[in-house]
């Protein structure tokens, strides 16, 4: 298990990834790796493992999420991603009824590597505007 946090606010813009500063729990094996400052993650699959051929990963987010001043309030939402493609199942929206009125949005999901293959995973801003994340933690289980 490893888990990332990013607790100040930050301004993710349509499209872009949820960045993660901090790694209170780093992982013990190598097989998920995160580049410092980014929203990018890499989750590995075992390699020589005929008997099982997929290595699979439950990974879970939370977050604050708000319509920065200037916005317009509706629908925002995010999502994780596999890959550059957003998963559909993980779409996270809230109806804030102001701007910087903060709500919780999480997911769970489960991630299937298959042996010796490599999936890049984010959690990004599928809304069309920017929007406020604070308090974000990511956990992600083998």
């Amino acid at each position: 298990m490893a888990e990332w946090s990013a607790n100040a606010q930050q301004t993710v813009n349509p499209g872009e990834t949820v960045i993660f500063t901090e790694n209170p729990v780093p992982g013990r094996l190598g097989l998920v790796r995160h580049r410092d400052e980014t929203g990018i993650f890499l989750l590995k699959g075992l390699s020589g493992c005929p008997c099982n051929p997929s290595t699979n990963y439950l990974v879970q987010f939370g977050a604050n999420i708000a319509i920065p001043t200037g916005g317009t309030v509706g629908p925002i939402s995010l999502a994780l991603a596999i890959d550059g493609n957003t998963v559909p199942a993980t779409q996270m929206t809230i109806t804030p009824a102001a701007v910087e009125e903060f709500g919780n949005v999480a997911v769970s999901a489960n991630v299937s590597v298959w042996c010796g293959c490599c999936e890049n995973f984010s959690v990004r801003n599928i809304s069309d505007q920017p929007i406020l994340v604070e308090n974000s933690n990511l956990i992600i289980s083998r």
